[in-house]
């Protein structure tokens, strides 16, 4: 084996040493005048009547883009699918022959084009036609020109190819100089029945593959938000920064046709924890040598960056960020690409499907000892495909992770595993299901511990993770929940079913060593309405007596500031209380948090962690609860002067009113729209409190069409300000 370094490696075999490419930018081109072998030749071969020679190539760009739906693209070459044919014409000096010319179309992809690997493609037309991967026919002959029909195979390589066209003459062969206006770009094809990637819907063809701008859900389960992101597949560059992913990642070419593969890959190469993938991750809220995550408006700006670069990661990302970036990566690459959020979504550190909450004798989580957490969300990808290592009913969506939690043979990587697979509790197949399966179907369980250090479970919580499961709805920008296609309903005989099977699988599920207490015959819960960022707000506790005795509650209420992902920072607040509830009624409790007591605190995405513990004095049964609330930031608003058009300039206007009463230090602002306009970012030093920010910017729209605004603002003090603005560019 080679030094990893190397952009290609050697695989030993019994004919000896074979070269095997990892980079698709790396390239070796054959000669224009090459002499055969003898050994070379099926069949001797005399030379034609009249020599002749190739005078140019036409790739019909344009047809045949827009046959392959890829006339999105802002790239100059001609870009294909997999196992659809696309028209090229060829001119000679003369009129072809097809009774007696023979000549040759190469397709050469990587620096060790091999026939027999899939790199180095020949299709033949005129008189000797070989049998060939890639099918090819004369469509027509007119004049000195020829017109070809050529159909890449169902499972080439996805990549770059060179294209040659040669003349055989006898022992020889002629063939065209170089050329990068030849090159051909062939994708993944969703649109063929025979692909692996395949759907059968327009409409999901449309939403999954099509679209470059999309939401991305976050906030907490009872009070969902969203941020707009721009996927970008098809503006200039990202098609071949996707491909130098795989090419700094080294992934062999000959793997590059295989879906499974290509996904596998991605999960790995998107986060630069092994391999010096695209982004870099920090939860510190220190993000003074990078960009914070939450500034990032879209993937374009990161791949781009990633590129010119040469391959150095980009600092910094989130899961959301990983999300969007690869989900970017997969759309391009013609794979069918969607991103998830799971609310309350664990992470469970030592794999056995339980996350455990430490809690000291006054009801505090205490952080040293609470080593597991549960996010507000998380957020992956789901790519549509096939599964041919899996039985027939798992292939379909398959969740795909780049976000670096926990290693998969060796890799900070996750999945692809099936979404069915995981309902089911099928969790020995490949790749990582016990993992996933985790995140949305842990148990959350809440222990004591005592003055002398030992713990007791308190209470289990068999529903609070996993409580909703979201995505895009298609041509919309509201959420569709899709819980029920991870997990049936809880409690019901499927839900106990696919917890057998998942036992089976290895894991073991709800076995604690604790006395179930007492059926309390209470209910708790916290409430708080939608907050403001700088307001103070009411907590409400609702105490709900279900039994026929009159109850007492003793309880400890306690604030904290908390990550997105769990982990608790600063206690803000701490309250102890006691009410007394008659039987069969409710009792509401109204506790004030005020914005001073935690604005020098947030982190972040401003979220606040309320943990109550409580015992019912009468019998001594024990209550716990918890409940996230997210802090709403400041609004950011978009607008336009004038009506967009083609070739006429309009202005675009993002304002912002700082509502705080602290200034905002360092802002920055950013401004893109794929197919209008890349990003554009503008820095302000301070934005004083009852001040104004207005950025403007003139944009001259090359296209008609419906576009996409993303704007976004980002302090230390301020994350997570974004908004858009859906816009029609009208014809001239």
């Amino acid at each position: 084996m080679s030094n990893p370094d190397d952009s290609t490696f050697y695989l030993q075999t019994q004919k000896g040493r074979i070269t095997i490419a990892k980079s698709n930018s790396e390239e070796v081109n054959p000669p224009e005048f090459e002499s055969l072998r003898l050994d070379d030749e099926v069949s001797p071969r005399a030379p034609s009547s009249r020599p002749f020679s190739v005078l140019g190539v036409d790739m019909r760009k344009v047809e045949n883009k827009k046959a392959h739906n890829t006339g999105r693209y802002k790239n100059s070459c001609l870009i294909v699918r997999r196992n659809k044919e696309f028209i090229i014409d060829i001119r000679f000096d003369r009129p072809f022959n097809i009774m007696e010319d023979t000549v040759e179309v190469e397709f050469l992809i990587g620096s060790s084009p091999d026939v027999n690997r899939g790199t180095h493609i020949i299709v033949s037309i005129g008189k000797d036609k070989n049998e060939m991967i890639w099918r090819c026919r004369v469509l027509n002959t007119k004049g000195n020109q020829v017109t070809v029909g050529i159909t890449p195979d169902t499972d080439c390589i996805v990549g770059r190819f060179r294209t040659f066209v040669c003349i055989v003459r006898g022992k020889a062969k002629q063939r065209t100089p170089k050329n990068p206006d030849t090159d051909v770009y062939v994708l993944f094809n969703p649109w063929d029945s025979a692909d692996e990637v395949y759907m059968s819907k327009q409409s999901d063809r449309q939403e999954y593959v099509l679209n470059d701008v999309g939401v991305i859900f976050n906030g907490e389960f009872t009070d969902m938000s969203s941020r707009p992101w721009n996927y970008g597949q098809f503006e200039k560059g990202v098609l071949d920064a996707c491909l130098m992913v795989l090419d700094a990642g080294k992934v062999p070419l000959v793997y590059r046709g295989n879906a499974n593969e290509v996904v596998r890959q991605a999960s790995a190469l998107i986060n630069s924890q092994d391999d010096d993938g695209v982004l870099v991750g920090n939860w510190s809220g220190d993000y003074d040598i990078g960009t914070s995550p939450t500034a990032w408006n879209g993937s374009p700006e990161i791949l781009l960056k990633y590129a010119r670069e040469d391959g150095v990661p980009v600092c910094f990302a989130q899961c959301w960020v990983y999300a969007g970036v690869l989900n970017t990566f997969l759309r391009c690459l013609g794979l069918p690409a969607r991103v998830i959020t799971n609310y309350n979504s664990a992470h469970d550190n030592n794999g056995n499907l339980k996350i455990d909450i430490m809690l000291d004798e006054d009801g505090t989580v205490n952080r040293s000892r609470t080593r597991d957490s549960v996010w507000n969300y998380h957020c992956w990808n789901e790519v549509y495909m096939k599964r041919p290592d899996l039985p027939q009913k798992f292939s379909g969506w398959q969740v795909v992770d780049s976000t670096p939690q926990e290693t998969s043979d060796g890799l900070y990587r996750c999945g692809p595993t099936s979404v069915s697979a995981l309902k089911d509790g099928e969790l020995s197949y490949p790749f990582d299901g016990k993992f996933v399966y985790a995140e949305f179907n842990s148990d959350v369980i809440y222990h004591e511990i005592d003055k002398y250090g030992k713990t007791k479970i308190l209470h289990v919580d068999t529903t609070y993770v996993g409580k909703r499961i979201v995505t895009k709805l298609i041509n919309s920008n509201k959420y569709e929940d899709i819980t029920s296609t991870y997990k049936y309903p809880e409690g019901s005989k499927s839900d106990k079913a696919a917890l057998q099977l998942a036992e089976r699988s290895g894991v073991t599920l709800r076995d604690y060593d604790y006395d179930e207490p007492a059926e309390a015959g209470v209910d708790i819960q916290l409430q708080a309405n939608t907050i403001k960022l700088g307001e103070d707000f009411k907590l409400t506790m609702n105490i709900k007596n279900q039994s026929s005795k009159r109850c007492t509650i003793n309880a400890t209420i306690t604030g904290s500031v908390v990550f997105y992902t769990g982990v608790t920072t600063t206690t803000v607040m701490r309250e102890t209380i006691q009410a007394t509830v008659e039987a069969w009624k409710t009792e509401t409790l109204l506790m004030e948090v005020r914005a001073k007591e935690y604005i020098p605190h947030l982190v972040d995405q401003s979220n606040l962690l309320f943990v109550m513990n409580g015992r019912i004095q009468e019998t001594g049964v024990t209550l716990t609860t918890m409940r996230v609330v997210t802090l709403r930031p400041p609004e950011l608003t978009i607008r336009v002067s004038g009506s967009p058009r083609v070739d006429q300039a309009f202005t675009v206007i993002v304002e912002f009113l700082n509502v705080l009463n602290f200034a905002l230090e360092d802002v920055q602002c950013r401004l893109e729209s794929p197919g209008l306009i890349q990003t554009k970012f503008k820095s302000y030093e301070q934005i004083l409190p009852g001040g104004i920010m207005q950025y403007t910017e003139s944009i001259t729209p090359l296209e008609p069409g419906q576009r996409v605004l993303i704007a976004g603002l980002d302090c230390t003090q301020l994350r997570q300000v974004t908004n858009q603005l859906e816009i029609n560019i009208l014809a001239v």
